[in-house]
């Protein structure tokens, strides 16, 4: 893997010669707090992967003893006005939907503390992998500020009651926990973090690009819709994939029973 960022960066931008970004939240002295700065390193950084189709998976780390523990809530006691915290979580939104729409999976690697929009961000990312020690909480109701944006994710990620305690009290929940409710997808000794990412990017290498990219826009458009129009959807969507080479190849590979040829 080969650094393309300065150390100095807040989030540094590695691609190895499989199209794996790693993207690595840089301000360990604040746990890598989503600040503005952050904030728009990761938004640049994601518009550079959405702009790269050489790009295949992303993953994103962060510097130090934690993940993210969310907002840098100095930055935003010093700026109290309306119109900069609606600038501000506008800002995160803009983050978290462009997550959502790269079309590449975006895998966290979670460790130490993901909470309030750290929290969030683990939920908005497609996959997380989390360390046994890490551990869990949406807890702005603790400073009278319900993390109503974290919500967002959270609910399409874990069932609504367990959301709603989550949000209710601000409780942190472990990584077993959070993997047993759907936050993420694998907990494992700090120890196997790296090879746990490993695996699931593994796999994903072996998949056609193409056909990751279309499942991935119709998951999490029909998520949002009735279910005849999602079915409308897939429908379309199953159709268009079909008639694409990287599934030509693999129907065809099927019935000559071997290993299908895909290009990077």
């Amino acid at each position: 893997m080969t650094s393309e960022a300065s150390t100095t960066d807040a989030v540094l931008y590695e691609k190895d010669g499989r199209g794996v970004v790693t993207l690595t939240m840089n301000r360990p002295a604040n746990f890598n707090a989503l600040s503005e700065e952050m904030l728009a390193a990761l938004q640049g950084a994601l518009d550079r992967v959405a702009a790269d189709e050489a790009a295949r998976v992303v993953v994103i780390a962060g510097a130090g003893k934690a993940f993210c523990p969310g907002h840098n809530l100095k930055e935003m006691i010093e700026k109290p006005s309306l119109e900069y915290y609606q600038q501000l979580f506008a800002q995160c939104s803009r983050v978290m939907l462009s997550i959502l729409k790269l079309p590449v999976p975006v895998i966290a690697r979670v460790h130490g503390i993901a909470t309030a929009a750290g929290c969030q961000l683990v939920a908005q990312c497609d996959l997380a992998v989390a360390s046994t020690e890490a551990r869990f909480a949406v807890s702005g109701v603790n400073y009278g500020l319900f993390c109503s944006t974290p919500s967002v994710p959270l609910l399409r990620n874990i069932a609504p009651k367990q959301a709603m305690e989550m949000l209710l009290t601000g409780d942190f929940i472990s990584a077993q926990q959070a993997m047993e409710r759907g936050l993420v997808n694998r907990a494992v000794p700090p120890d196997q973090l790296d090879a746990e990412v490993e695996s699931l990017v593994a796999s994903i290498l072996q998949k056609p690009r193409t056909a990751i990219a279309m499942g991935k826009e119709l998951f999490y458009r029909q998520r949002e819709m009735g279910i005849e129009a999602a079915y409308q959807l897939a429908n379309q969507t199953m159709a268009v994939n079909m008639m694409d080479g990287c599934a030509q190849e693999g129907f065809t590979a099927f019935t000559e029973k071997r290993k299908p040829s895909w290009k990077p």
